[in-house]
This record gives structure tokens, sequence and C-alpha cells, in this order.
């Protein structure tokens, strides 16, 4: 992604748009030993309450995925000063709150919807599920609270920036199409219905009459995604239904309006390979030179969304993908997917469980990247490889149900014939009902995806 350095004039901006000095609302800002009036008891009050407690509430997923508890009795001593979980903050050492440093907040990045002020990737913006964040006021007053040291007690943000009510301007900017040397596939913007969710397919024509050898994999999807999958067909299979394909370019809902599954669109899934995918809003994956993946002649490929909507207004999704090529003659090794799925997944209620899953390998195979799937009551999906011996070595861990990582290792992991890849995936289930394996982000997966040879 981009490392564009827009601090400068983001934070002038927005100094700016909110105008005034910390004390030009005759506010005091002296120090007091109550909590119940002090800025941050408003940002409490005014935006964790109301914007993010429903989801950051003790035995929620969003609280166990995060670790993070939003109400009033604990966000404090779980926001400032305490390191992220989040993958891409956590590498880089941020924390959730850094005092004096809104810059090095992650909770500052997850409330700013500002166009162009995402460079790196942090996830969804915040609060979820909805299509807009906070206001421009109240993410300034966010912002002059971190400033000012971020402290518990006290007056040190000036309450007029919480006058500018506008929007923070959210906007998508949707990828670009290759400009050469590769196509674009999309899904068109749709509708996810309030506090509920929404996966689709879309059967895309290639249109291609030879091979095609793809080098890249990017994709973008708007905010609110969980997962963005490329299938093509089992041309093997010639029973039904894989003797007959999806009509192009129709959008396929595997839930009806009154939330049941719709089992004649779901009927392709029976044919499905994977091919690419992504769990991330942004994803962009290029194989090793002189590697590849093969897409046969006359490639249809299933484009396949999920959005999940936690507001109470309707939620736009969109997705696209770019592949791109490369000529065969540049290729001396053609890549794999890789799909592994634990579909044996029983979870009782009101409890922890652990389910660990053998994948042995029947050939020789040379992985290039991992990935993982699992659903909201998943905690924590570590992927080992476990040798012939019975030794075992983690190479992959994700706590994030949402947006799990894609590992690409730079030396590839070789698993010889009898080695493995184990899933060993926690989950807890805070519900008053058994779990298992199925589509809603209700139920449960176990699957690890990646890419081989």
């Amino acid at each position: 992604m981009r490392q564009i350095n827009q601090w400068p004039i983001l934070l002038l901006a927005l100094t700016v748009a909110c105008s005034g000095g910390d004390n030009a609302a005759g506010e005091s800002i002296a120090p007091t030993t109550t909590i119940a009036d002090g800025t941050y008891a408003r940002i409490q009050r005014d935006i964790l309450n109301p914007s993010c407690v429903s989801c950051h509430k003790t035995g929620d997923p969003g609280a166990r995925q995060s670790g993070l508890v939003l109400t009033a009795d604990s966000s404090y001593q779980q926001l400032v000063g305490v390191a992220s979980l989040q993958r891409t903050a956590k590498a880089s050492g941020m924390l959730r709150i850094k005092a004096f440093r809104s810059d090095s907040s992650l909770f500052f990045h997850k409330l700013a919807w500002i166009p162009g002020h995402h460079s790196i990737d942090y996830g969804n913006l915040m609060p979820m599920g909805t299509v807009q964040g906070v206001t421009a006021g109240q993410l300034e007053y966010v912002r002059r609270w971190i400033e000012a040291g971020a402290p518990r007690t006290g007056h040190v943000a000036d309450t007029l920036a919480l006058r500018d009510t506008r929007v923070q301007a959210a906007t998508f900017t949707p990828l670009a199409a290759p400009a050469s040397g590769g196509l674009q596939l999309k899904v068109d913007s749709f509708a996810v219905t309030p506090l509920g969710e929404r996966e689709l397919f879309v059967n895309r024509r290639v249109g291609n009459i030879t091979d095609l050898y793809v080098t890249r994999i990017e994709s973008r999807m708007r905010p609110g995604s969980h997962h963005l999958l490329l299938y093509t067909f089992d041309e093997r299979n010639t029973a039904f239904p894989c003797n007959t394909r999806p009509a192009a370019n129709v959008v396929r809902d595997i839930r009806n309006r009154d939330g049941s599954m719709n089992l004649l669109n779901m009927l392709p899934m029976a044919c499905h390979v994977f091919f690419a995918g992504a769990m991330t809003p942004d994803y962009d994956y290029r194989f090793p030179a002189g590697v590849a993946l093969r897409l046969p002649a006359n490639t249809q490929l299933d484009f396949n969304v999920h959005y999940v909507n936690r507001s109470p207004t309707d939620l736009p999704g969109e997705a696209f993908a770019n592949l791109y090529f490369t000529d065969r003659a540049n290729i001396q090794t053609v890549a794999r997917s890789l799909n592994y799925a634990n579909t044996d997944i029983s979870l009782p209620p009101g409890r922890r469980t652990t389910h660990t899953k053998v994948f042995t390998m029947p050939t020789r195979t040379t992985i290039l990247g991992l990935t993982s799937h699992m659903h909201a009551l998943g905690e924590r999906f570590e992927i080992r490889v476990r040798r012939a011996n019975g030794t075992e070595t983690s190479v992959y861990l994700n706590t994030d149900w949402e947006h799990p990582g894609f590992t690409n290792f730079a030396t590839p992991l070789v698993l010889e014939v009898g080695d493995a890849l184990v899933s060993v995936v926690t989950w807890n289930n805070t519900t008053d009902r058994t779990v298992s394996f199925g589509l809603a982000s209700t139920d449960e997966m176990d699957i690890i995806f990646g890419y081989a040879y």
C-alpha cells in the first residue's frame, strides 16, 4: 500500500475546520479529581456508549476478537497505554492509545474515516457496519484529548470542537483496473439490510480462449466485508448439479428475504474449486518469480462476497478483484490453491472449545502462503506443521475472525509425503445453543486457505 505521510495536512485541516483553541469555549481545563464531568467521561458518554459498546462488551464477539471491552468500568484501562492485538498495528508496536501521540494510537486511526487518511491497512473502520463514522468534531475532540496526554480525569479538550457535526466525508475508492496484462472482475454495489448479513455469488465469464497464468491477485472491498472468494468449477464432475453452470452476471443470494437458505442458489457450491480470495478489505498477493496459477481456457469464475451489517441502516457492499497475467514462457512452476476444511464442528453452549484437525500431505508439497477462516465465535486459529516423526512447529496464528492475516513465507514450507498441516482452533460459544459448521456468521468454520505447488 501507499506509505504517504498526510498527518501535517490532515491535522491542520481538522483544526481549521473545528476552530477555536483549547480555551476558546471558556471551559476550564484545570485538572479535576472527578471522572463524571471530564473530557474522557464525555468521550465515554457521547462516543463509546452509543457507538462502540454494543460490539465491545463482555461476552460479545467483537470484544472476544479484539480483547477490548469498552464499557465505562473498563474502557480506560483497556485503551490507554495498552498494546494492540490488531496484526498490522501490533507488528509496528502501536498502542491502542498512546498518550500525547494520536498518530501512534490505533483508536484514533480506527475512528478516522477521512478520505486519504489510511495508507496502512488497520482493518475495518469503526464503528463497524455503519455508513459513516463519528462526526468530524468528535474525531477532533478525541485527537485533542490524546495529544493532551489522554488523562482519565480533567478537562483537557475544548468542547467547541464538538459543534462540528459534519460527516467525515467517508469515501470508497474503487480498485483501478489493470492498465494492461490483466483483467478486473467485480460485484457491483448492493445493499446489506440493517442488523443482518448478506452472502451472494455472481458467475463471471473470463472469456479466455487459451490458458492464462496469474502472477498477481489484487482485491478491494467496501467496509463491512467478511470475505471475497473466487471459485472455478470442478470440470471432472459431470453429475448434477455440476453438469450445468449458473447464468452469467446474475446475483445469486444464498439467503431469501426471510433469512432462510436458498437451496437452489447454493447448489453450485458443491462444484466449487477454490481459486483465490481474501478476508481483508485490501489485498495484494504476488507469486514468486517464475510461479503462477493457471486459469484454463474458457474459465468461469464464481465471485463470492459476504458482508455483515451491525448498523441500523442499509450498508453498501461492493468488491473488486484484479488478475494479472504473464506469458507461459516466463513460468517454471504452476501453483495450486489450498483449501482444507474441517466440517466436523460441535461447540457446546456456554463453553470454550478447541478442535484439532490434521490434513496429511499425499505428495511432496511446497507451501507459499497460508490464511485462515473462522466465524464470530472464533478466538484463535493456529496452523502447525506436523512432521511424519510427530514433531510440530507453529507457522501461523490469527485472532481476528473477520479479517485474518495472510502469511507469505519468504522461505516456502516444504512438506514431504506423510507430513501434515494441522489446524488448532479455539471458539468461545457464549450462546445458549450448540453451534456447528455453517455459512452464517453465527455458525462456525475451520478452513485453511493458501497457495502451494
